[in-house]
């Protein structure tokens, strides 16, 4: 049967380790409103995308 012969060290270990950080999602600003939203998608404030009103905003005031 398959045993490691020496024990990982913390070292390895860690450099192994060091890109599963979870990275944030992207975001951008739509040039319409100004609203933060995700890059090649329609801006949920406005319905602003590639300098037209694709969809109405729903207002739920």
């Amino acid at each position: 049967m398959a045993v490691p012969k020496r024990r990982t060290s913390k070292t390895r270990k860690n450099r192994r380790r060091a890109h599963d950080s979870l990275a944030l999602p992207a975001r951008a600003n739509c040039p319409q409103c100004g609203a933060t939203r995700a890059p090649h998608r329609v801006c949920q404030e406005c319905g602003f995308y590639a300098g037209e009103t694709r969809i109405q905003p729903d207002d739920e005031a």
